[in-house]
């Protein structure tokens, strides 16, 4: 069973979703998790709970798989959440997202990555609408069209006093 395959499985036994995983130096072992989008809202963001949670299991896990690693960090995947499956996609469209294409578009002067606002996928194409030079622009992409995609970070730093 492939790595991340594993760490999925366990994750979502748990009640999370496993959003990615990463291989440091010295042999960490990263995994970020999220709240499946059914819940949520109605859950909020993880907590250290959560992710002391989810490190107590892997750590269970990876021990008698056999796994080689020296360090196992779990986190929330942070205000600039990657952005990967078509199910990710729909959960956040309306956010601003950034996006790197493996390949330039046709007749785009070679840019691979744009930043707009997206839109729900239609089939297996995702949209996203950016401002060209020409004003608003509409992006069309597939998965296997995409190198990677991030949450824009909404932070507010006004006061919450009135």
């Amino acid at each position: 069973m492939q790595l991340f395959d594993l760490i999925a499985k366990t994750v979502d036994g748990l009640g999370y979703e496993l959003v990615e995983i990463e291989r440091g130096e010295r042999g960490i072992l990263r995994v970020f998790i999220d709240f499946p989008a059914a819940v949520a809202d109605e859950k909020g963001p993880i907590s250290v709970e959560d992710c002391a949670t989810v490190s107590h299991q892997l750590s269970h896990v990876l021990m008698v798989e056999n796994v080689d690693y020296e360090r196992l960090e779990v986190s929330s995947p942070g205000l600039d959440r990657p952005v990967r499956t078509l199910a990710d996609f729909e959960r956040f469209a309306g956010s601003e997202c950034t996006v790197k294409l493996r390949v330039a578009m046709p007749g785009s002067a070679n840019r691979k990555t744009y930043t707009g606002i997206l839109h729900a996928p239609e089939g297996d194409k995702i949209g996203l609408e950016f401002e060209g030079k020409d004003g608003a622009a509409l992006l069309e992409f597939t998965l296997a069209e995409l190198d990677k995609a991030r949450l824009v970070p909404k932070v507010d730093f006004r006061s919450r006093k009135a």
